[in-house]
């Protein structure tokens, strides 16, 4: 069952095509037509709603822009659905829409029902939508790190539940090597740190500095500097508030407004306006004897003492040569002692640290060691069921006398080397474990299996990774396939058999396949005609769809790049008929 389906899509100002529409239907799809007729802007438009990398390079020239519009049917209990709806995607009427602009100037933006969103969301949906595969894909499957990757994908749990945990175990390990490698490898360095943080501790201890010490120090001796000054200031504010009791007849603040407040407390009940002045006289009063006697008691306090300026003035030089190597103040130069102390203690623990980390490092090794026996046990269990599957899909691909299977190997290391133990055995290890895994193909009876890479033609290529693809429709299956040419090299009878596999695979999904072969398009549900044509200015490119003569005119030109022979037609249509028919199941 087809959990979603990709109904069509638009592409505007991208490459050679102007302005197309793409309709696909829910089984089988081709894709045809010329060499440079555009077809693979169909992938790439793909690609782009899939939040694959925006180029510059892809707008036609002279657009301000490139627009890929996709819509996707979803239905109610899709995966995908959740994440889009957490994104602030809206359904239109039971599909998704998608769309992806790509500026002139490289910029991108995406599109997920109605809402903007980040690129990467588009390319975490399309793990769970589609598919990919084309030429570039054959040649990744070449990698022996792909090869184990779709091995582990097909075995599932029994795979990933064990490479998570080796995968954290892996990470655990070399941390603890890094930082044992960094305190013995850096043992000089370490001991020339530690002689400096204990120099600089010792000389901030026999300061012994007081937290802000030297802002209050820097506003004592200011005071002390200007002693004299301020106890004249002094002086003089308190004799002008209340008087010189050696000049009985001088006028001072506080007399003149207690007569001031004596002369209104007189006629207060005439008037409320003068009985609220004469109270808030009375406050004046009150504040000037308060400033006053404050005045008196400042200057009895104030100290002129010359011996403790200078006592001053000398811690503050003390305080002042911390602050010169440690921090911009002497709060900063606490923290620093802090922080370096925290630092000395580590440093002179190196020993014991030492001791500690190689502990928890053989003992991280010997759990990656049982975790890595326990990975390899499941790969080899999963890779001949896997080899069998694909095996069986190739005698369905034109290769009945074809053998895949895996070699699995590992590389020992000498005992003090940086290997670990599995099995009584010191291996080389990765992030991934200690297996090498490499696709082996033997493609007749007597041939010795060789690695895909070495013993495999492009046509033969493509059938594995076609066969390795329909496996994982059944192990993992995606909703949609889509195919850039991946029937590359094959022909023949070879062809036929391609075409009915992905005729097959199109009963539980979605495929779309790109094809320069018609024994391919001619399996398909509906066939699409990439044709472009040339106004003498502007090429333009269109997509449609073909029916009926159409369809057998498209055939025939790809048989014999003639649409109107005889012969040609009559191949097309016998084509058709056996695709269509019998042949088909």
């Amino acid at each position: 069952m087809v959990v979603s389906v990709l109904e069509e899509m638009r592409i505007r100002s991208l490459g050679v095509i102007d302005d197309a529409v793409v309709e696909l239907s829910p089984g089988f799809t081709a894709v045809t037509g010329e060499t440079g007729a555009g077809k693979t802007m169909v992938v790439t438009s793909l690609g782009l709603l899939l939040g694959g990398r925006a180029d510059a390079a892809l707008v036609r020239i002279g657009a301000k822009s490139a627009v890929v519009e996709g819509r996707l049917a979803l239905p109610p209990d899709a995966p995908v659905l959740t994440r889009a709806e957490e994104a602030g995607a809206e359904l239109d009427d039971g599909t998704l829409l998608i769309s992806r602009t790509v500026s002139a100037e490289g910029r991108s933006r995406a599109h997920l029902g109605g809402r903007s969103v980040p690129v990467g969301l588009l390319a975490e949906l399309a793990d769970e939508l589609v598919a990919v595969h084309g030429q570039t894909d054959q040649q990744g499957l070449l990698k022996p790190g792909r090869q184990r990757q779709a091995l582990d994908r097909y075995a599932g749990e029994a795979v990933s539940v064990p490479l998570a945990a080796y995968g954290e175990a892996y990470r655990r390990l070399r941390k603890v090597v890094a930082e044992l490698d960094e305190i013995t490898t850096r043992a000089r360095e370490r001991a020339q740190e530690a002689d400096l943080l204990r120099f600089g501790l010792e000389e901030i201890s026999a300061v012994e500095p007081l937290p802000g010490e030297d802002a209050e120090l820097a506003a004592e001796a200011e005071r002390l500097g200007h002693a004299e000054a301020l106890a004249a200031a002094a002086a003089t504010g308190h004799t002008a508030l209340a008087g010189n009791p050696e000049d009985l007849e001088s006028a001072d603040a506080s007399t003149l407004v207690s007569g001031a407040q004596r002369a209104l407390e007189a006629v207060r009940s005439h008037d409320p306006r003068l009985a609220a002045l004469a109270d808030r006289l009375g406050e004046v009063a009150i504040l000037l004897g308060d400033v006053a006697g404050e005045l008196a008691g400042y200057a009895d306090d104030l100290d002129a003492d010359p011996l403790r300026l200078a006592a001053v003035e000398e811690r503050r030089a003390a305080l002042t040569q911390l602050t010169r190597k440690y921090g911009e103040d002497i709060d900063a130069v606490l923290a620093w002692a802090e922080q370096s102390a925290a630092r000395l203690a580590e440093l002179d623990n190196d020993d014991d640290r030492i001791t500690e980390l190689t502990t928890e490092r053989d003992a991280v090794r010997a759990e990656l060691g049982a975790l890595a026996q326990r990975l390899t046990q499941a790969r080899r269990d999963s890779a001949q069921r896997f080899a069998e599957d694909v095996t069986t899909e190739l005698a369905s691909l034109a290769m009945p006398h074809a053998r895949v299977s895996f070699d699995i190997r590992d590389t020992e290391v000498a005992p003090d080397g940086d290997g670990i133990e599995v099995d009584g055995r010191f291996l080389a290890y990765g992030p991934t474990g200690v297996d090498e895994v490499e696709l082996l193909l033997a493609p007749h009876p007597g041939a010795p299996p060789r690695p895909i890479a070495k013993g495999a033609s492009g046509g033969e290529l493509s059938r594995v990774m076609l066969a390795v693809e329909v496996v994982f429709a059944g192990s993992d299956p995606v909703p949609t396939y889509l195919f850039d040419e991946v029937d590359a090299g094959v022909g023949g009878k070879a062809a036929v058999e391609v075409g009915r596999r992905l005729a097959r695979l199109a009963r539980s999904a979605q495929v779309v396949v790109v094809t320069h072969l018609p024994q391919v398009a001619a399996f398909a549900d509906r066939q699409l005609l990439v044709e472009k044509t040339n106004d003498g200015s502007v090429t333009r490119s269109g997509v449609k769809v073909l029916e009926g003569e159409e369809r057998v005119r498209e055939l025939s030109r790809m048989l014999a790049g003639q649409e109107d022979s005889e012969s040609a037609r009559a191949h097309a249509e016998e084509l058709l008929a056996a695709a269509h028919g019998e042949g088909r199941l």
